[in-house]
């Protein structure tokens, strides 16, 4: 369905696929467009891919979603976004708040974000180790609601899976300062 956690102001927000299907979960969309719009608080955990404009307007909600199509994290003001898989064009636009953790398993991302709002680094940085903690937390956290196959798999090889993340912020943002924000908050 469309509008998933519209306004979600707290709870959680837990979808699964069944047994059956776990296998190819990541690549089966469990959710429509326009999910998290406006969120302001409370946890998402889906397993497997969220249609258009994904986290537009989300200002405080934290999600683990495992793909995302086109506008994802649009005018985002807060808040933490997980992709484990594949996004879609124009990722970011607009964005002023939050971090965003992708796992970009084909180093395609890079040509999906919108410059003008964001940018991107590598999570390997030695400065980064608390964000590398949190993103493990909250795949952990993930995996845990869901069982998903492609969390489980990076948990169990973490170190040399973390380095396919990036981790997105609005440009007039520090990463430390956004972390900080949002570890406080929670």
């Amino acid at each position: 369905n469309d509008y998933v956690g519209k306004s979600m102001a707290g709870g959680e927000i837990i979808l699964k696929t069944p047994k059956l299907f776990k296998e190819k979960s990541h690549n089966m969309v469990i959710m429509g467009n326009t999910c998290l719009y406006g969120a302001t608080g409370g946890k998402l955990f889906a397993d497997g891919t969220v249609g258009e404009r994904f986290a537009v307007r989300n200002s405080g909600a934290i999600a683990v979603i495992e793909g995302s199509g086109d506008h994802t994290c649009e005018y985002m003001t807060g808040g933490v976004i997980v992709v484990l898989g594949k996004t879609g064009n124009n990722f970011g636009a607009g964005m002023t708040g939050g971090l965003s953790f992708i796992y970009d398993e084909d180093s395609l991302f890079k040509n999906k974000i919108n410059s003008q709002s964001v940018e991107i680094d590598k999570i390997m940085k030695k400065s980064l180790t608390k964000h590398q903690n949190y993103l493990l937390h909250l795949i952990k956290q993930h995996f845990k609601q869901t069982g998903s196959k492609k969390a489980g798999k990076i948990i169990k090889n973490f170190n040399k899976e973390m380095h396919k993340f990036l981790i997105i912020k609005p440009k007039a943002s520090s990463f430390d300062d956004l972390l900080a924000l949002i570890t406080s908050a929670a």
